[in-house]
């Protein structure tokens, strides 16, 4: 295996991650925000506050989202192993 392999073989994983975790952390940036201009214009300083929601909101994109981020990996692990005859020899 060349490092150009490995280095190929990383660079498609790093993208992988950043697909499959996309959809989870821009939908708790969302409700993070929306939950903090609430606290500023009620000025309710609870910090616990944010959790909840974000937590509901992540729980929920990983429903919506759970089958999507699934078919993804799984495609990407069988194309990996596919290739491993290729990778090794």
């Amino acid at each position: 295996m060349t490092p150009d392999t490995v280095i190929k073989l990383a660079e498609q994983s790093i993208y992988m991650i950043i697909l499959i975790s996309a959809p989870m952390l821009l939908i708790a940036l969302a409700v993070g925000l929306i939950v903090s201009i609430f606290q500023a214009m009620t000025q309710i300083q609870e910090q616990t506050l944010a959790f909840i929601p974000k937590i509901l909101a992540v729980f929920l994109s990983l429903v919506i989202f759970g089958p999507w981020m699934l078919t993804l990996l799984l495609d990407f692990t069988r194309d990996l192993f596919q290739q491993l005859p290729q990778l090794i020899g």
